[in-house]
């Protein structure tokens, strides 16, 4: 009986093995052991993700289903709810990367370990090892205490990436091939680190930073030499993409409906974008910032006039934070030969790509007021937090178009439509892949082709970049475009519940209170917003 008791206190929370009510607290409990637990262990200093070490830990890893499982949440408020499902999702997310996914196994580009710049949503977009580098919470010059801290975590990069050669046994071809390419990278941000430490680098640094750049260089080799072997498809499938989307990222939606959806969008955007241009024929053409002085003064009047448009219209509450959060991602003036997509539209108007920014302003918020409940205060895991994150970023540059922001710009909007149509150019291309129904090139075909303008065939990185990021994330492609349908769902419940109940709807109260259910998938938000469960049922009630 002894052993009975003692094994149940190990599977579930310790109140309901007493038989208690296990409540909220415990939830949080279990979480803190979760995150803790799904971290790997440590193999010659660097995480291990070996497949023997694998299997043992899927033992334990059922342990703590079985605890979340045992909660009876029916009759706990719904941001408490909305919490303990995304525990579930983070577990979801950790099976389906076992089962399905296995980045260490099949994606070369998991075990890039440096990171320079802060990415624009939570973390890193895409499976993520747990050994990253991020160069860009390092001041350099470096003081002793950061360049030790520098020295220690970069020196889990040669046994990691010895281990990579061990671990990385999948037929992916395109995750493989273009995996060769993230590589590279890391030997070019290595020497980068070395760079900005200058003259000033110890012995230590020098050192790790040469056996890291040897080891990368090492992988590259093998991973070359693998490469004419590789022939198999890269992308999930039909089925285990709907699951992924409906059990881990909380997006109600299959892959057929996802198609049909970014099918709709894509003829939207395009059908809008020559609307627009009928309608703006008799006005004079856009021209583009020709100088850095051109731009940035164009970057400077975007950002205040962004601002003022959020306090004039009353679109959400103003925080201090906000303006210097988007005014640090300005970027700077590039010479035509040498623009992307996005950076075209800018130099026309900044104003409808730095509306995307929103981002920016999120990240600010996480940093400086964290949400009060442990769960949500950092980022989710497996990238969970994609459709609420770049929906909402791709959702605004609608929204605020609509709301007024370019009234007297009326080229501009034109900017908005062709934004949204790469969106979901890129996003239709990564589904087809997901299907193996095309190759990754075959993808980017799609988003090159349907892009207007020809502003996807100017400069081929961005598209490599993009393609192969939604092929090694499934959904990540499409979360601009879902999330933003989400989010438009979203606003039409909240706005009719106002009115139902003889309220006058105010745009402000919206934002506000997305803002303060912070980085969650859309759409658990919208029920910790307006109480309907839809589809959150729909997800839970087929699975």
């Amino acid at each position: 009986m002894k052993r009975i008791t003692t094994l149940l206190l190990l599977v579930l929370p310790i109140s309901v093995a007493l038989g208690q009510s296990a409540g909220y607290e415990d939830l949080l409990d279990l979480f803190a052991d979760w995150r803790e637990f799904e971290r790997p262990p440590l193999r010659d200093g660097a995480p291990d993700y070996t497949a023997e070490t694998f299997q043992q830990r899927y033992e334990q890893f059922h342990s703590f289903r079985a605890r979340l499982d045992a909660f009876d949440i029916d009759d706990w408020p719904v941001r408490e709810q909305v919490d303990w499902h995304l525990v579930r999702a983070e577990m979801n997310g950790f099976d389906f990367n076992h089962r399905v996914l296995k980045p260490w196994v099949r994606d070369p580009a998991f075990y890039d370990t440096v990171w320079m710049n802060r990415s624009d949503v939570p973390a890193h977009e895409g499976p993520t090892n747990h050994a990253v580098v991020e160069v860009w919470t390092y001041e350099f010059p470096l003081s002793d205490p950061a360049e030790a801290r520098l020295v220690a975590e970069l020196r889990a990069i040669p046994p990691l990436m010895a281990q990579a050669e061990r671990n990385l046994t999948g037929n992916a071809r395109d995750l493989w091939v273009t995996g060769i390419r993230d590589m590279r990278n890391q030997v070019e941000k290595l020497d980068a680190v070395l760079a900005l430490a200058g003259g000033g680098a110890s012995r230590d640094l020098r050192s790790v930073i040469a056996d890291s750049k040897a080891a990368t260089e090492s992988l590259i080799e093998f991973l070359e030499t693998e490469a004419p072997s590789k022939t198999g498809p890269s992308g999930i499938g039909k089925d285990n993409y709907t699951w992924y989307q409906q059990n881990v990222h909380y997006v109600p939606l299959s892959w057929e409906d996802e198609v049909r959806l970014l099918k709709r969008e894509l003829d939207r955007a395009w059908s809008s974008l020559k609307l627009e241009e009928q309608r703006n024929r008799d006005l004079p053409p856009m021209v583009a910032a020709s100088n850095p002085e051109e731009y940035t003064a164009m970057a400077e009047e975007a950002v205040e006039r962004i601002v003022r448009f959020f306090e004039d219209k009353e679109i959400l509450t103003v925080e201090p934070y906000m303006k210097p959060a988007i005014a640090a991602h300005m970027g700077t003036f590039r010479p035509e030969a040498e623009r992307n997509f996005f950076t075209i539209s800018s130099h026309y108007d900044p104003a409808p790509l730095f509306t995307h920014f929103y981002h920016w302003m999120e990240l600010a918020r996480m940093d400086l007021e964290p949400h009060p409940s442990p769960v949500r205060q950092g980022a989710l895991l497996y990238n969970i937090f994609d459709s609420r994150n770049e929906g909402t970023a791709t959702g605004v540059e609608e929204m605020f178009m609509h709301a007024g922001l370019y009234d007297d710009r009326p080229r501009s909007r034109e900017l908005v439509w062709i934004l949204l149509a790469q969106r979901a150019a890129r996003g239709l291309g990564s589904l087809y892949a997901h299907a193996n129904m095309m190759t990754m090139e075959e993808a980017g075909g799609v988003h090159q082709d349907w892009t207007p303008r020809g502003w996807m065939k100017t400069e081929p990185d961005l598209m490599i970049f993009e393609q192969h990021l939604y092929l090694r994330q499934p959904g990540y492609g499409t979360s601009y475009i879902t999330g933003k349908y989400l989010l438009e769902r979203a606003l039409a419940d909240f706005a009719k519940q106002a009115e139902d109940r003889g309220e006058t709807f105010r745009m402000k109260d919206f934002f506000d209170t997305l803002n303060a259910i912070d980085s969650i998938p859309i759409a658990l938000a919208r029920w910790e917003m307006t109480g309907l469960d839809d589809e959150i049922r729909m997800i839970t009630d087929a699975h």
